[in-house]
């Protein structure tokens, strides 16, 4: 992967994630479903129109995938895909934490990832085989070995009232407030994983997979986190739930998350 593409999605990421920090306000308060349905619309059309021709253009015969809610196997190819707003409903609701994310997956394996929070102006990136880095420096996974001192975390990839999969999301996280320091539920996952590749939280799991979790789960491993699903087999795009974690605590909180069912 050449440093002019890196260099070239960067840009874009952020001249993206920048328009939007124009747009977005701390006061923003929806009060229906359909303002906030309409704002959340309106976020990822100004974050798509300005990234798709430019991603488009940086390589040519590449295509397009911006259903970061998807999941399975990816077609055969260069396909750039895209979370315009990961957070979205946090942005709408005037919080913190949210960003703009791309990858790109060649012939179903992750190739470069880029992810920029626009109000902490941090740039994510991570090239397959080349490191990850903020802003430029490289970035490095804990080095914690007790997982009684670990910061863990979890979240949604996407809204579910589906009785299983709460009870699932409610055991998990049951179970590893016994083991960890403490664990942290939020959206979105795409805030989670990078902070778990700078070494800010020790680890992160979810018993979803979803297409926007690619480029932030390659910033994991090239930061040097080990990224498996949850019978220890490596993490694939068309996988289940997985655990990203620091080397020294991945297989203690593997051991308290194969329990769960």
């Amino acid at each position: 992967m050449s440093a002019e593409l890196l260099t070239t999605v960067s840009e874009a990421v952020r001249a993206a994630g920048i328009r939007l920090l124009e747009q977005y306000s701390p006061q923003s308060r929806p009060s229906t479903g359909e303002e906030l349905m309409a704002a959340i619309r309106r976020n990822e059309d100004l974050v798509t129109d300005q990234l798709r021709p430019a991603l488009l253009a940086a390589l040519p015969g590449s295509q397009w995938d911006q259903d970061e809610h998807g999941t399975g196997p990816m077609s055969a190819g260069d396909w750039w895909v895209v979370d315009p707003v990961g957070g979205n409903v946090n942005t709408v609701h005037g919080m913190i934490d949210w960003n703009v994310g791309v990858s790109l997956v060649r012939d179903g394996r992750p190739e470069l990832a880029v992810l920029y929070a626009p109000l902490a102006d941090e740039l994510f990136t991570a090239v397959a085989g080349g490191g990850a880095r903020l802003n430029g420096r490289p970035l490095a996974v804990s080095a914690k070995t007790d997982l009684t001192m670990a910061l863990a975390g979890t979240g949604q990839a996407k809204p579910s009232r589906e009785p299983a999969h709460a009870r699932r999301v409610g055991a998990g996280i049951t179970a590893m407030l016994q083991a960890a320091l403490y664990v942290r539920m939020s959206v979105p996952v795409t805030h989670q994983l990078p902070q778990v590749a700078a070494g800010r939280m020790d680890l992160h799991w979810q018993f979803d997979n979803v297409r926007s979790h690619i480029g932030p789960v390659l910033i994991v491993q090239e930061a040097g986190g080990v990224v498996t699903h949850l019978d220890g087999s490596p993490w694939r795009i068309d996988g289940g739930a997985y655990l990203a974690a620091a080397p020294g605590l991945h297989a203690a909180a593997l051991d308290v998350l194969s329990e769960v069912k």
